[in-house]
C-alpha cells in the first residue's frame, strides 16, 4: 500500500515567475534537495523568456516531485500568488521566489518550528543570508536579533521578505491570501503578514534562512520612502489597519507603485 504521506506531500511550494529563465534553474536545484517532501506550483505570469521551458525540463528529470505549471496572463505577482495558492491543498504552503536558492533543510526546519510551537503559530518566517557568508559571526548575530530581539520590540509587523514566507495555508486562507482587490501595490509582503497576524503568530529562527539574489539591491522605483517605513514601525498593531489601507495604499496608488511594477526593473542576470 502507498505511504499516504508520501502521496500527499504536507508541503506545496508555490513560485510566481516572470522572465525568470537566468534564475529558476537554480532555485528549483536548491528545491530539489529538499529533505522534506514538496509539490510544486510555478505560476508564469506572461514570461516571454525560457522560464516554463525550464520548469518543464526540471519536472521531466524530477518525476518524484509533483510539479504544475500554471498560467496567469494577467500582470502582476498578487494575481499570480493568487492563482497558485488557490491550487494548494496541502496543510503548509511556502512562498518562494524564483531568483532565490533554499538550503536543504529549509521546509523541514519550517516544519520543525510550526510542530514545537503549535497551532497557534501560523506563518513561518525566514532571514536573508548572503551565499558562502551565512556561517559567519556576524550573519548568525544578525539572524539571532531578528529572531529573539527585533520581533518582540517591533511586533505585529513582518521582518522578513515575501520569499521567506511559509504559511499554515488554512491561516493564511482565512486572512483572504493573495488578492489584489485588497492590496494591488508593492511591499504585499508586509501587508499579507498584518494579516496574517490576525489568525495567530509569526515564529523566527536563527537557523532559518534563504538566499536571494543580490540583484534586490535594485529597487529604485518601488520601494517606501524612510518617512512611510518609520511610521510603520511606529505604528502599533492596533492602528496596522489605518496605516496600511488609509495612510500607505493611498500614497503608492498615487505614485502608482502597484506590484506590476516589479516587472519592470532594469535587473541584470547576474547576482
Amino acid at each position: 500500500m502507498a505511504d499516504a504521506t508520501a502521496a500527499h506531500p504536507r508541503w506545496t511550494v508555490v513560485i510566481p515567475c516572470y522572465n525568470e529563465e537566468a534564475f529558476i534553474g537554480a532555485t528549483l536545484a536548491s528545491l530539489a534537495a529538499q529533505t522534506e517532501r514538496f509539490a510544486l506550483i510555478v505560476v508564469d505570469n506572461g514570461s516571454t523568456d525560457g522560464s516554463a521551458a525550464v520548469v518543464r525540463a526540471f519536472a521531466d528529470t524530477h518525476p518524484h516531485i509533483d510539479v504544475r505549471l500554471l498560467d496567469e496572463p494577467r500582470p502582476g505577482q498578487v494575481r499570480a500568488l493568487r492563482a497558485g495558492l488557490l491550487a494548494v491543498t496541502s496543510e503548509l504552503v511556502a512562498v518562494c521566489d524564483a531568483d532565490t536558492e533554499y538550503p536543504p533543510a529549509y521546509l523541514a526546519r519550517a516544519a520543525a518550528l510550526f510542530d514545537a510551537r503549535g497551532t497557534g503559530t501560523v506563518a513561518v518566517l525566514a532571514h536573508d543570508a548572503v551565499a558562502g557568508a551565512e556561517a559567519t559571526l556576524p550573519a548568525r548575530a544578525r539572524r539571532w536579533l531578528y529572531s529573539n530581539i527585533i520581533p518582540y520590540l517591533l511586533s505585529g509587523q513582518a521582518h522578513a521578505g515575501g520569499y521567506a514566507h511559509c504559511y499554515r495555508t488554512a491561516a493564511l486562507n482565512a486572512a483572504g491570501g493573495y488578492d489584489a482587490a485588497i492590496w494591488p501595490y508593492v511591499v504585499k509582503d508586509h501587508e499579507l503578514a498584518h494579516r496574517v497576524l490576525g489568525q495567530g503568530k509569526i515564529a523566527y529562527a536563527p537557523d532559518h534562512w534563504c538566499v536571494p539574489s543580490l540583484r534586490r539591491a535594485d529597487r529604485k522605483g518601488v520601494r517606501w520612502t524612510l518617512f512611510e517605513r518609520i511610521v510603520y514601525h511606529a505604528t502599533p498593531f492596533a492602528l496596522k489597519d489605518w496605516f496600511f489601507y488609509s495612510f500607505l495604499g493611498p500614497r503608492l496608488a498615487a505614485r502608482k507603485q502597484t506590484d506590476v511594477v516589479l516587472r519592470q526593473q532594469s535587473w541584470s542576470a547576474t547576482g
